[in-house]
C-alpha cells in the first residue's frame, strides 16, 4: 500500500462527471499485406493469453487515500476489442474514441483500459489507450505504449503496455531511503531558489507588467467561447500533416517550427471563431508546457508553462507569426536566467491563482490562458506491432471547466500528428479546426514561394 502524492490526489479531486482526468493515445496500423484473415484475433488472443504479470501502476487501485495492490486483477475489464460499424472510415473510429473519452474510468479498478479496433478501411486496425492522470501523464503514458513496439517488422514478441517498465515503476521501486533523500535534496533546492526567484519576480513586476509588449500576463486573455463550462461529452479530431511543409516554412521566414505550429493554430482559431461570429477583440492567450529538465533523467513531472500571444486580432498571417515569436521569446529569455527549481517557483507564484481558478472552475470565463496547445517532440524511426506498421499516433488530452478545447500534437516519422479534444456542446462543428489548419499551411505556403516583401522582418 502507498499514499497518495499530493498530485495523485489533486488529479483524482479534479475529476467529476463533466471532467473526465484521463488521457488518451489512438494508434492506428497498417496490417501485413501477408497477414492471415485471422491476424487481428491472433493478436488479441495472445495478448489475453499472456502470462505478462501487470507492474505499477498499472496493477494499482484506489483504497482510500493510498494506492493498493488489486489482488483481483481482472484483464477482461481493462481490454476490449471491438469492430466498426461498416463503412469502417476514420469518421466512425474518430466517433467511437469521442465516445470512449468521453466516459468516465471505473475507479474500483487500475484506472485505465485498452481498446483493439477492427474493421478500419485500408486494412487498417486501431488501438486507443487511456489511463487517468493520477496515474501517468499523457506524454509517459504514449512513450509507454511506444516502448511495447518494435523497431523491427519481423519481432513477433508481444509486450502490452501495462507490462513495460516505465519511470513510474521504477520510482517506486527505489528504497525508502533513497527516496526520503531525494525529498530532502528537493526542498534544500527549493530554499537555494529563492534569491534568485525573488529578483526575478522584481524585474517581471518593475520591467515587464504594463510596460513590455512582448510581456504575455495571466490577467490579458479576453473572454471567448473557448472558455466556458464544460459537459460531459467529448469530439476527438485528428489528423497528420507532413513536417517537410513546416519545415521550409520555418526555414524560408528564419524562425522555429515551435513558431510556426503556433501561428497556425493562431491562424486555424481565428478562422473557426469568424465562421462562429465569436472572434475576441483581443487576441487569445495560449498556455504552452515546456521542458525545464537539465539532466538526462527521466522521471518526474519538469515542465513549466510559457503564455503565448496568439495574435488572432490580426488578420496578416506574419504579423500574427511576430507576435507569437517575440511573446515567447519573451519567456523563453526569462527562463533561461533561471535554472529549473528556480523556474518552478517563478511559476507557481506567478500562475498559482489561475490554477486555483481552474482547479476550482469558480470563474471559468476569467482564465489566465484560452487554451492549451502542446507540441512534444516523438518518435522518428517506424514502429511495428507483431509485423503491423505503425501508420499514425494521436494524442488525446483533457479538459476543465473554463477550457472547452486541447489541442496536443506530437511527430511521428516526417509527420505532424494532431489531436483535438474538445465539449461537444461548448464548440460546435469544432472539426472544421483541421481543415483551417491546412489552410493555414497553404497560407503560409503561398507567402514563401511568391517572396513575400515582409519576410525579412519576421527572422
Amino acid at each position: 500500500m502507498r499514499p497518495l502524492h499530493p498530485i495523485d490526489f489533486i488529479f483524482l479531486s479534479l475529476e467529476k462527471r463533466q471532467q473526465p482526468m484521463h488521457v488518451g493515445g489512438l494508434f492506428l496500423f497498417q496490417i501485413p499485406d501477408n497477414a492471415p484473415a485471422s491476424f487481428i484475433q491472433d493478436l488479441v488472443t495472445d495478448i489475453r493469453n499472456s502470462k505478462s504479470i501487470p507492474i505499477p501502476p498499472f496493477n494499482n487501485k484506489l483504497n482510500g487515500f493510498f494506492w493498493d495492490e488489486d489482488e483481483e486483477f481482472d484483464l477482461d475489464h481493462h481490454f476490449r476489442h471491438i469492430a466498426l460499424p461498416q463503412p469502417g472510415r476514420i469518421r466512425e473510429l474518430l466517433t467511437y474514441i469521442s465516445q470512449e473519452h468521453s466516459a468516465l474510468i471505473d475507479r474500483a479498478k487500475p484506472l485505465w483500459t485498452c481498446h483493439i479496433i477492427e474493421g478500419i478501411e485500408g486494412n487498417r486496425f486501431a488501438m486507443y489507450f487511456k489511463i487517468h492522470h493520477a496515474m501517468v501523464d499523457g506524454i509517459a503514458g504514449m512513450r509507454l505504449v511506444q516502448k511495447s513496439l518494435a523497431h523491427d517488422p519481423d519481432t513477433k514478441s508481444i509486450v502490452p503496455p501495462w507490462c513495460v517498465e516505465g519511470p513510474r515503476a521504477k520510482r517506486l521501486k527505489q528504497p525508502k531511503v533513497s527516496r526520503a533523500k531525494s525529498i530532502l535534496n528537493g526542498l534544500k533546492s527549493q530554499i537555494q531558489a529563492t534569491p534568485r526567484v525573488a529578483y526575478e519576480l522584481s524585474q517581471t513586476v518593475m520591467k515587464d507588467m504594463g510596460r513590455n509588449p512582448d510581456y504575455v500576463s495571466s490577467f490579458q486573455a479576453p473572454s471567448s467561447i473557448l472558455n466556458q463550462r464544460v459537459s460531459s461529452s467529448r469530439r476527438f479530431a485528428a489528423q497528420s500533416f507532413e513536417f517537410s511543409r513546416l519545415r521550409s516554412i520555418a526555414n524560408a521566414l528564419g524562425v522555429t517550427i515551435n513558431d510556426i505550429v503556433l501561428a497556425i493554430c493562431s491562424g486555424a482559431l481565428r478562422e473557426y471563431l469568424i465562421h462562429q461570429n465569436a472572434l475576441p477583440k483581443k487576441p487569445l492567450i495560449a498556455m504552452v508546457p515546456a521542458s525545464i529538465r537539465d539532466d538526462d533523467s527521466d522521471t518526474s513531472n519538469r515542465i513549466t508553462m510559457i503564455l503565448a500571444n496568439l495574435g488572432t486580432h490580426k488578420e496578416d498571417p506574419l504579423e500574427r507569426l511576430k507576435i507569437v515569436r517575440r511573446s515567447v521569446l519573451n519567456a523563453k529569455q526569462r527562463f533561461k536566467r533561471m535554472n529549473a527549481n528556480q523556474i518552478l517557483n517563478y511559476s507557481a507564484f506567478i500562475y498559482g491563482a489561475a490554477g486555483i481558478n481552474i482547479a476550482s472552475g469558480l470563474m471559468p470565463k476569467r482564465q489566465a490562458f484560452n487554451l492549451v496547445i502542446s507540441n512534444v517532440p516523438g518518435p522518428q524511426d517506424p514502429l511495428y506491432w507483431n509485423g503491423a506498421r505503425l501508420e499514425a499516433l494521436y494524442p488525446a488530452s483533457i479538459i476543465l471547466d473554463g477550457q472547452a478545447l486541447n489541442i496536443t500534437m506530437t511527430s511521428y516519422l516526417d509527420k505532424l500528428e494532431v489531436g483535438l479534444t474538445a465539449c461537444r456542446n461548448a464548440l460546435p462543428k469544432m472539426q472544421n479546426l483541421l481543415q483551417h489548419l491546412e489552410d493555414e499551411i497553404q497560407r503560409f505556403e503561398e507567402i514563401v514561394d511568391t517572396d513575400h516583401p515582409k519576410l525579412q522582418a519576421v527572422s
